[in-house]
């Protein structure tokens, strides 16, 4: 993630900043300036995803902006995406080097032309372009880094279809990561009791609690593989068992890209717990 801050600015605000031309013209030719297109430009070292979209003429968008607001971003589409608000005509292709950008033009003015837009806007796009499950993801991320409100959540449910509306309708702020969001969200076919980052005595903060028994714990893309991370798993997992609870785990490849095991793996440990709890005694 990176920032636009001051690294872009237009001509108007490098002369109201104390800029002569001559320094302008000095900075681009020694590198510490460039020229985006006619009266926009960049210092050296500047988010060149923010720079590409100001080069266009419109600002980040969808999962390029997320990234930017630090929200949890399922997609791996690294592509920078840029909002060009109403449509109009100050688009500019990057000419006569094409990129692979892609350009949202969902209606709305843009207010700040080197910002980011509001991250319902964000949100909404996401939907739209990505779909309901990263749409979901980011929601909650929102939700529990405080960056969307009441406000925001009426505006979304006022400018989203239905399956967007069922997953405001669904969202918390309790998920730490999207993978546990994720998890929620295609479980909730299932109308299970699922709670995340939940304290257990002898055990700690678990990821995900299905019911009273079931412990989901998630690695990340950046999993667990060193001994010391894998030996402290193995305690918790045996802590675990000892007051009572069964431990699965499952990494991001899993969750994402193999979404018909965990579940079936899940229910099947779920179905096991209750024909345990009612067997009856010999």
């Amino acid at each position: 993630m990176c920032t636009s801050g001051d690294d872009l600015r237009s001509y108007r605000q490098l002369r109201d900043a104390g800029w002569t031309r001559k320094a302008i013209d000095d900075a681009l030719g020694s590198g510490a300036l460039r020229r985006l297109r006619r009266g926009a430009y960049a210092a050296s070292g500047a988010c060149e995803a923010a720079a590409a979209a100001v080069a266009h003429g419109g600002v980040l968008a969808c999962v390029s902006a997320a990234r930017h607001h630090g929200l949890w971003v399922l997609s791996d589409d690294q592509r920078t995406h840029v909002w060009m608000g109403r449509a109009h005509p100050s688009y500019h292709p990057r000419e006569p080097k094409p990129c692979d950008c892609v350009v949202h033009w969902d209606r709305g003015t843009i207010t700040d032309a080197f910002g980011l837009p509001s991250v319902t806007r964000i949100l909404r796009q996401v939907l739209q372009c990505k779909g309901v499950e990263d749409f979901f993801a980011a929601l909650e991320s929102a939700l529990r880094q405080h960056l969307i409100g009441r406000t925001g959540l009426r505006w979304l449910q006022a400018h989203t279809n239905a399956l967007g509306r069922e997953a405001v309708r669904l969202a918390r702020s309790d998920a730490d990561s999207g993978l546990e969001s994720l998890l929620r969200w295609r479980l909730r076919a299932h109308r299970l009791a699922v709670k995340t980052q939940v304290h257990i005595t002898g055990v700690g903060v678990v990821d995900v609690l299905i019911g009273d028994r079931l412990i989901i714990e998630l690695d990340g893309r950046a999993n667990h593989h060193d001994e010391s991370h894998r030996h402290k798993d193995l305690v918790r997992d045996a802590n675990a068992a000892l007051w009572g609870y069964t431990t699965l785990r499952f990494d991001y490849a899993l969750v994402v890209h193999d979404w018909a095991l965990v579940e079936a793996a899940i229910l099947g440990a779920l179905a096991a717990s209750t024909a345990h709890a009612v067997r009856p005694t010999a």
